[in-house]
């Protein structure tokens, strides 16, 4: 089978509560530097196409400016983009969005439940949903001084309401797991993490598994370079593998994600169509005991 011919199921499912999802998924943060609004538009239907069941976002992707400092042109919100491309949406899509972040017009961190409450309208109305089916709070990491319990403990009860289905949390620490999980259930947890980069997270990604709690990875292709995206800084160790398989160094680094556990789910994002194909293929490429430990 082709690029192009294998689809998302080749990675496997998990469930997020009570839905399931495909663990080779999609980002949606670098949909917004192109002002080519069609282009986005062809690579989320594109990714649906392929068996992607999982998108995630959130309303603070905008471009220009915004979270990848670029672009030009029109504002275009990668929410809107994703109601544009897929509204109505398709039975068993299931979209993951994060608040903590925003912009009113200049940017915050939302700290009191009023100010979350309008991040998550704000991704309803732009999303066009009635309600949300995963929301992660986003986290400030300030040891001491980081309690995520009076901003949790507000979506719980936006959960109550029926405005979210499903709650997580991202950047987050195995005390902010604790934390949270005495308040509702944490159906994931959402950090930066890849093969090089974030590898402090090796026992908090083993602690979701153990809880059976998905972890996702993100920048799992761009490692340290962050929104940058990803780069050719590939190791020699990624190179040989990626040459043994016939494949290229960001496959080996998506499947090295994948591999990492079960419950490990991947959202590379792109708003290139042939690199999304080459990342979903990335979910059948199998690597061997020997490639994994070559791999570290």
């Amino acid at each position: 089978m082709h690029i192009g011919e294998i689809t998302a199921a080749a990675a496997g499912e998990w469930t997020l509560g009570d839905l399931t999802v495909r663990r080779m998924g999609y980002g949606s943060m670098r949909i917004t530097a192109n002002p080519d609004r069609d282009l986005a538009v062809r690579v989320l239907r594109r990714a649906v196409e392929l068996g992607v069941n999982h998108i995630d976002t959130a309303a603070f992707y905008f471009s220009p400016g915004g979270t990848l400092q670029v672009g030009s042109g029109a504002v275009r919100y990668a929410t809107e983009l994703i109601r544009d491309a897929l509204a109505p949406y398709p039975d068993g899509l299931v979209i993951t969005t994060k608040v903590g972040p925003g912009y009113d017009p200049d940017f915050y961190q939302a700290k009191t439940p009023a100010q979350l409450r309008a991040q998550v309208e704000e991704n309803l109305r732009r999303l066009g949903r009635d309600h949300l089916d995963v929301v992660n709070l986003r986290i400030l990491k300030r040891p001491g001084q980081d309690s995520l319990a009076e901003r949790f403990a507000a979506l719980a009860r936006l959960r109550d309401e029926g405005l979210i289905r499903h709650l997580g949390i991202s950047n987050a620490r195995v005390d902010h797991l604790d934390e949270a999980q005495t308040i509702a259930p944490v159906v994931c947890v959402q950090n930066s993490y890849s093969l090089d980069n974030g590898r402090e997270d090796d026992g908090l990604l083993r602690v979701c598994g153990e809880r059976g709690i998905a972890f996702t990875p993100y920048f799992a292709l761009a490692g340290a370079r962050r929104e940058s995206g990803a780069g050719e800084d590939h190791t020699d160790a990624v190179r040989a593998v990626a040459d043994a398989h016939g494949v290229s160094p960001h496959q080996v680094r998506l499947a090295w994600t994948l591999h990492q556990g079960a419950h490990v789910l991947a959202i590379p994002g792109t708003g290139d169509p042939s690199h999304l194909e080459q990342n979903i293929a990335a979910g059948a490429l199998r690597l061997s005991p020997a490639d994994l430990a070559r791999l570290g």
